[in-house]
């Protein structure tokens, strides 16, 4: 299982991987969509959709919560000892844990925005 984890083919999906979400968090998708990608994209003429703030909070959350299934789907398909590999494992719950520390992040923002839109002098 070691040397799976540490195959130059692995090591390469892994660099893919990471750049390719470096891409989307500077804002170039470069046609994958992702966490990042929370603007609509574009649509079947070619223009761009228009989404309210709501449905982009709707969005994020749902793509959060399906990493959340799907790590915790993959780790109990490795605890039943099915033919997964530890490091898919460790990825996808990383993957969970980071969006879902970067969801609590952009709640404390809104949180503390309202917060002082609340005690400014009128």
């Amino acid at each position: 299982m070691i040397d799976k984890a540490i195959s130059p083919a692995s090591i390469q999906s892994m660099l893919q991987t990471l750049r390719s979400h470096q891409s989307e968090a500077s804002g170039k998708t470069g046609g994958m969509s992702g966490i990042g990608d929370l603007t609509g994209g574009a649509g079947a003429t070619g223009g761009v959709q228009k989404t309210g703030f709501s449905e982009l909070v709707t969005g994020a959350l749902g793509q959060v919560n399906q990493l959340q299934v799907q790590a915790s789907d993959m780790r109990e398909a490795f605890d039943r000892g099915e033919d997964m590999a530890l490091t898919d494992v460790v990825l996808g719950m990383q993957k969970s844990s980071l969006a879902f520390e970067a969801t609590l992040q952009v709640r404390n923002k809104v949180l503390k925005a309202y917060e002082d839109i609340l005690n400014m002098p009128v």
